[in-house]
């Protein structure tokens, strides 16, 4: 149903509505007296404001007081009619529609809208208008009517040449329809063959890319065949390119062996193999005979022997057996070059002629071991500078090329050490010095035997072991120069050791008797001297890896302490002082000698303690020079001998050392010893080679003297006072004290009036 058939519709329904409420609502107004009686109706079922969305309440009004004409309260009509209506009550008809009317709710749009166009019409309450509201009514519905016929003839009409022309469009369908079914069948056998002749197509154009592709990157050309097992001519940008493609070649038939049909990978394969084995010992046969005139020095080393020990290195039993005839030229080369640098003989034709010979200076042995350790070291620099240069700048891809030969060989590949280019470098140097290494044994030993000199065996020694630090860090721990100057180093001492040793056994057997002076002895001195040399030689040579101490103790222990030991034997002919003075003297020149230097702290310190042992030997001998010479021992002795308490202290002027005359003639020769007491004391040192050494020992020697009689002069003063205390209580008792005290019938005489020295006096005169 189109749109405007749809509002002819609503508008005849509404219009239908409209005129069934027109007639009910005036059939009621023809029937009630007295007035318009829709003014109770409009009161009685006049809805709350809220419940009229589209009529205002003001609109209802209007139209109520324009239709009646009595604008009075409508409650108060509806009373007044209600209470006559009910008086009379005339018709039960009319009653019942007047009910039907007041139970209609005003709420229902049908109602409403009736009402509301009522309202527009703007009509007034009389029969007249009464009489043609249902005639105007029933015309505009018969009109409404009409229209709506006639656009439903309109419609029908378009309807009809709709399908008119339905009828004709399906009629061409159908006729298209069986021309395309007949054209189908008729060219249905023409579109399959050529549907399968473009699939043929496609898989002929499939198949020749994959030919194209399969040629390119696994068919090797007879220019490139003839390149790479070629046997003349040097390897070239194009045979190393070629190579390496058969490499990639070799590598990618594993592809094809994954492959169902393995015949074309395992024949394929098979015949670059045969290629890359006929590349490979084209190569080595090539750097065989390059190595076999190989020049090292040359500083411009060329990329393509480079470049073929890189490739090489791919095949690591090719690459061994190149590295091993490197090895056999360079080691004779070497061997060739010292021999000529010791000779002097040549067959170089730029050869310095004013350069002298190692050999010219073989009276020096010094000099003549330097000079062949310095050229050593000098070639084995340049020859790992050389080996750096040919290995370790391509050292990664040569690690990767044994790598991936170690993996491609099946008995190899049980080997799990990694290629390490420095080790390997270090190997293949040490390898190229083991000639050089004979030679400069051979000589160097030949030197050492020749030489008696102890000092310059020992800077031999340091001067080899100095080497053999620089070569640890050149060539290795494990090198054959290493092992070399070890064994040179060690013949060195050894040799060192054994003149030391027959030094030693001779002092014992020529000397029998120590100096009379007492100085230190000819062996000593010389081997003082001797031992200054070795110091410094240890010094300027000492290796920094080697503690200073562990390092030169054993050359102390071979030359020092077994001369040390002969000066203590001779010692042991003498008697004090002497004996400790000549130790002294030995120590102190020892010490003297030794003490600048630190490497030789630990023997310092032996040599220091022992002569502490020497110096408190003198100063007990002085200490009893001073006790016997001034008589004070007697005196000492004879105190020592009491108990230290007081009641005993009487009996000491009953002892015979404490008698008058023997007390008065150890005061007298207490004083003749005084005056000259300290200049005879110092006499007694004389031999000893310090002179303030001998004054502090003579100064501690008094000190200890001084003591001594300060402990004397007590024991005298306390014995005194206890005598006058006992002679005071004897005469308080009427006693005779003297006799009592002394047992003699001689006057008491104190003991300090016999023995007046004091301690002051004597540490003044001993100053």
């Amino acid at each position: 149903m189109t749109e405007s058939s749809w509002h002819i519709c609503n508008f005849v329904r509404t219009f239908r509505d409209q005129a069934i409420i027109s007639a009910t609502f005036w059939t009621t107004l023809r029937k009630t007296p007295k007035g318009p009686p829709y003014h109770v109706f409009l009161s009685s079922v006049r809805p709350p404001q809220a419940s009229l969305p589209n009529v205002k309440s003001e609109q209802v009004s209007a139209a109520v007081v324009t239709m009646t004409g009595h604008p009075d309260d409508l409650s108060e009509i509806y009373n007044e009619n209600l209470s006559a209506s009910s008086s009379s009550l005339r018709s039960t008809t009319l009653a019942n529609k007047v009910t039907s009317i007041l139970s209609a709710s005003y709420a229902d749009p049908e109602l409403r809208d009736a009402l509301w166009m009522v309202d527009q019409r703007k009509m007034h309450n009389t029969p007249e208008v009464r009489r043609k509201l249902r005639l105007e009514i029933q015309k505009e519905v018969i009109e409404c009517n009409s229209g709506i016929i006639r656009d439903f003839g309109n419609v029908k009409e378009q309807l009809e040449r709709i399908g008119s022309t339905i009828s004709t469009l399906n009629k061409c369908c159908e006729n298209m329809r069986h021309q395309v079914n007949a054209a189908r069948q008729e060219n249905a056998p023409v579109l399959e063959e050529a549907k399968a002749l473009l699939a043929q197509r496609e898989d002929l154009k499939n198949r020749k890319s994959l030919l194209d592709a399969f040629n390119e990157h696994f068919v090797i050309s007879d220019e490139e065949i003839a390149a790479l097992t070629t046997a003349t001519g040097v390897p070239d940008e194009r045979f190393f390119s070629v190579l390496a493609r058969v490499k990639r070649v070799h590598s990618d038939c594993q592809v094809l062996l994954g492959d169902e049909n393995q015949r074309l990978g395992l024949e394929l394969m098979e015949q670059v193999s045969k290629y890359l084995n006929v590349g490979y010992q084209k190569l080595y046969r090539w750097l065989q005979q390059e190595f076999k005139n190989f020049n090292l020095d040359n500083p411009q080393i060329g990329f393509l022997i480079r470049r073929a020990l890189r490739t090489l290195a791919e095949r690591p039993a090719l690459f061994h057996s190149c590295l091993d005839i490197f090895a056999e030229a360079r080691e004779r080369v070497l061997s060739e070059g010292f021999y000529s640098s010791l000779t002097g003989s040549s067959n170089k034709l730029d050869q310095d002629s004013t350069a002298k010979p190692i050999e010219f200076y073989a009276h020096d042995s010094l000099r003549y071991v330097g000079d062949m350790l310095a050229w050593t070291h000098s070639a084995a620099v340049s020859e790992r500078e050389a080996l750096e240069g040919l290995f370790i700048t391509e050292g990664e891809d040569i690690a990767r090329g044994i790598q991936a030969g170690r993996q491609m060989d099946l008995w190899s590949a049980l080997d799990s050490d990694n290629f390490d280019g420095k080790r390997a470098l270090s190997d293949l140097a040490n390898r190229n010095f083991l000639g050089v290494a004979r030679v400069l044994r051979q000589r160097v030993e030949q030197a050492i035997q020749n030489q008696e000199d102890a000092i310059l065996l020992y800077k031999i020694a340091n001067l080899v072991g100095f080497y053999q630090a620089t070569f640890e860090k050149l060539l290795g721990r494990g090198s054959s120069i290493m092992e070399t100057l070890s064994t040179l180093e060690n013949s060195a001492l050894q040799h060192f050791q054994t003149i030391m040793t027959d030094f030693v056994a001779s002092i014992q057997a020529d000397v029998i008797q120590p100096p009379r002076d007492l100085k230190v002895p000819n062996f000593l001195e010389e081997t003082l001297s001797q031992l200054k040399e070795l110091i410094k030689s240890y010094e300027s040579s000492m290796s920094p890896t080697l503690s200073q101490n562990e390092g030169f103790q054993p050359v102390l222990n071979q030359t020092l302490v077994p001369v040390l030991e002969s000066c203590e034997t001779l010692a042991m002919k003498l008697d004090e002082p002497a004996r400790s003075i000549f130790l002294s003297n030995c120590y102190l020149a020892s010490k003297l000698t030794l003490q600048p230097y630190h490497l030789s702290q630990a023997q310092t310190t032996r040599l220091a303690a022992s002569l502490e042992s020497s110096i408190s030997n003198l100063q007990e001998y002085q200490h009893a020079f001073f006790l016997h010479t001034s008589g004070l021992h007697s005196l000492l002795e004879a105190l020592v001998s009491f108990p230290d308490t007081t009641e005993p202290s009487l009996a000491i002027r009953n002892h015979p050392r404490f008698q008058s005359a023997s007390l008065t003639e150890a005061s007298q020769t207490l004083d003749d010893f005084l005056p000259s007491a300290l200049m005879d004391a110092t006499d007694n040192l004389r031999l000893l080679s310090d002179a303030k050494l001998a004054r502090e020992i003579t100064a501690e020697g008094a000190d200890r003297f001084c003591k001594d009689f300060e402990f004397v002069e007590g024991k005298l003063v306390e014995v005194d006072e206890l005598t006058d205390r006992k002679m005071a209580q004897n005469e308080e008792d009427g006693t005779n004290g003297e006799e009592q005290i002394d047992g003699h019938d001689d006057t008491f005489v104190p003991l300090r009036s016999l023995f007046p020295r004091t301690s002051g006096e004597i540490r003044v005169l001993l100053s």
